[in-house]
């Protein structure tokens, strides 16, 4: 269920910008919130959305799960996410359209590896520090999407909501019970 209101969220948040570039109120008043910020603040707020920390944070996922002996989970560590962004990429931005810079923007790319990643290393740990830290990084990474100009707020928030919902709806898949200890 939750994965299907955050995709029915995430359809519906873009619907109203597809096919455009025009910034939306909500959208303006994130520009300028953030548009005191130096350009070097907005390189660092903008560094957990860059592969070679994604990567990171997904092999993480993956080596906790084979620590833990669950190797189904450590496939679909590394399955979700790359399903959320090939989706997002081939698929969902081309249908919603959403240009800025010369660039489809809707969902933000930036932001669905970022939160398809974090999402995993959530639903892997169960632990409330990693959804405070990962909700630290969000945060983070949005302002500096923002600031930096590749991404409206609307980009951001369709983008989290279209990661949650494609891990999720991966993570629900039905696995196979473990077999009944005889030691």
């Amino acid at each position: 269920m939750p994965a299907a209101v955050c995709g029915l969220l995430a359809v519906l948040l873009g619907l109203p910008f597809a096919g455009g570039t025009a910034p939306g109120a909500v959208d303006r008043a994130a520009d300028a919130a953030v548009a005191h910020l130096s350009p070097g603040v907005v390189r660092v707020l903008v560094l957990p959305t860059e592969p070679y920390v994604v990567i990171v944070l997904a092999v993480v996922a993956v080596v906790l799960c084979l620590r833990a002996g669950r190797r189904l989970e450590a496939g679909l560590a590394l399955a979700a996410p790359l399903l959320a962004i090939l989706l997002n990429s081939f698929l969902v931005k081309p249908l919603y359209d959403r240009w800025k810079n010369d660039t489809l923007v809707y969902p933000s790319g930036h932001t669905v590896s970022l939160v398809s990643v974090l999402t995993v290393l959530v639903l892997v740990t169960r632990r409330a520090f990693v959804v405070v830290l990962s909700a630290l990084a969000l945060l983070a990474a949005t302002a500096g999407l923002v600031g930096m100009g590749y991404h409206y707020l609307t980009d951001v928030a369709g983008g989290t909501l279209f990661a949650v919902a494609v891990v999720l709806l991966t993570w629900s898949v039905p696995r196979p019970a473990p077999a009944p200890s005889t030691g």
